[in-house]
């Protein structure tokens, strides 16, 4: 049993989103803006972090990487708290925790409890993000979920906007400690508002039990090919130990995880959810929109400062305009989704993203920048139509119950598709610079956005199999 701040009556037109669901969205977004922001400022501060605590880049890398594995380990276990806890319990002890990592990493002394310190971070906020997602799409209860899923989305698309700006105005003008304190006031507003307005739930006669075996098998899983991937993009190479080897680990581990899941009534994460068309089609596109969006997030700032030699503050800030773009379409494809379906909508915007990263596979240090910009809020357009839509479509019929292990099943797949896709593009990257002399970086930026453009065209194919028209309005006539 979980937690809503809404009740069973439905709302009186299907087609709006029930002011009771709202509010259980207002209340949880505030606290998971904490998770976003920081995420999103802490990217444009490794530099400045590895030269003031006497570290090199290589090791202070891990401030970003033993974030996102201890992400990785807590997300799974987010089925299992909220049928043991309840919702607001889990919701509040998540913040907790990472309001507590937060305040440590400002007071970290050195590089290593830095890393610590985010580790533990990366624990709350993994239980934080799937948490807040089930709960408002159980508050929604199979109605208007495209409008429900924009609120859902709102964080990670205020994050890429804002995020870069304020890491870089405190790096710029402040210690890289206050980055942290950012958290700080998110935290202990989402507590108040989580203290007053969730209900907490009786306590099912029954707790679920752990599946420990489940949790060794998939844990191990996702951190060793995230590791892997962060290794290979990081170094832009395959053909590495420290690559191949966990690789190879967590490819064993999933086979095992997935062969145990199978057999068991009450799984860590009910794998059997991806037979459902939902849900199945949902995960491949989700893990192919990974190198769309996160691929392509590391070429485009990287392009402005070694091609055009802006400073990473001017980065972030030429950035901008995709976030509003994908800010902008969220008014748009919400609704839609609601009416006809996921389907169309995701085709379209995986074209619509292809086409407006094609000018990037030509542009050189000289091109219009205002002409740019306009292309990346086209972008940004695009990739707002593909992630709602998706993201609705992997809760269409599916019952109370299997919303929770939907929401670990497609945030798993996006994140393990962002880190392949930063990988492979980095390597693609580094090969064509390899190729190059000195001076001709804006070719070897050509070859990676193809490659780029590529894979949001291929990510069509998937798209197939989403739920259409028909299964939108099945589903919601059934939460009816």
């Amino acid at each position: 049993m979980t937690t809503t701040a809404t009740t069973d009556t439905g709302p009186a037109d299907p087609g709006k989103v029930d002011p009771a669901v709202l509010k259980t969205a207002f209340v949880l977004i505030v606290g998971a803006l904490a998770v976003v922001f920081d995420t999103t400022i802490v990217s444009v501060a490794l530099h400045e972090l590895a030269g003031d605590l006497h570290t090199s880049v290589a090791t202070i890398q891990w401030v970003m990487t033993g974030y996102l594995l201890a992400l990785a380990v807590a997300v799974p276990l987010s089925t299992w708290a909220l049928g043991r806890f309840g919702g607001k319990r889990v919701w509040m002890f998540s913040l907790v925790v990472f309001l507590v990592g937060s305040i440590g990493s400002s007071l970290a002394w050195n590089a290593g409890s830095l890393i610590g310190w985010r580790v533990v971070q990366g624990l709350g906020g993994g239980l934080m993000l799937p948490v807040m997602t089930t709960l408002i799409m159980q508050a929604a209860a199979g109605r208007a979920l495209g409008r429900t899923t924009t609120w859902v989305a709102l964080p990670a698309l205020l994050g890429p906007i804002c995020g870069p700006l304020v890491g870089g105005a405190i790096i710029t003008h402040l210690s890289w400690r206050y980055m942290f304190w950012v958290n700080v006031p998110f935290c202990l507003v989402g507590l108040a508002l989580a203290a007053v307005f969730l209900t907490t739930d009786t306590p099912p006669a029954t707790p679920p039990r752990l599946d420990r075996w489940g949790l060794v098998l998939f844990a191990p899983a996702i951190v060793a090919l995230i590791l892997a991937l962060s290794d290979a993009g990081a170094h832009a190479g395959f053909a590495r130990t420290d690559v191949t080897v966990p690789l190879a680990i967590g490819l064993v581990c999933l086979a095992a995880f997935t062969f145990h899941a199978l057999r068991r009534p009450e799984p860590l994460i009910d794998i059997r959810l991806l037979r459902s068309r939902s849900v199945g089609s949902s995960s491949a596109v989700l893990f192919l929109s990974g190198f769309a969006l996160y691929g392509a997030m590391l070429l485009l700032p990287l392009y402005y400062q070694q091609v055009r030699g802006v400073t990473a503050l001017t980065a972030g800030v030429m950035l901008v305009p995709q976030g509003i773009g994908t800010l902008l379409s969220r008014q748009i494809a919400g609704p839609l989704t609601d009416r006809i379906g996921a389907r169309s909508i995701a085709v379209v915007g995986f074209l619509v993203t292809a086409v407006a990263t094609v000018p990037f596979c030509f542009a050189d240090a000289r091109g219009d920048s205002w002409i740019l910009a306009l292309w990346l809020v086209i972008r940004g357009m695009g990739l707002g139509a593909i992630t709602m839509p998706v993201m609705t479509a992997s809760y269409v019929g599916l019952n109370r119950g299997q919303i929770a292990h939907s929401s670990v099943l497609t945030r798993t797949t996006q994140q393990v598709g962002g880190s392949f896709g930063t990988a492979v593009l980095a390597v693609v990257l580094e090969a064509a610079l390899a190729s190059r002399s000195a001076g001709h970086a804006a070719g070897a930026f050509h070859v990676a956005f193809w490659w780029a453009t590529g894979f949001a065209l291929l990510a069509i194919v998937p798209c197939a199999w989403l739920p259409g028209r028909k299964q939108v309005r099945a589903a919601a006539a059934a939460a009816r």
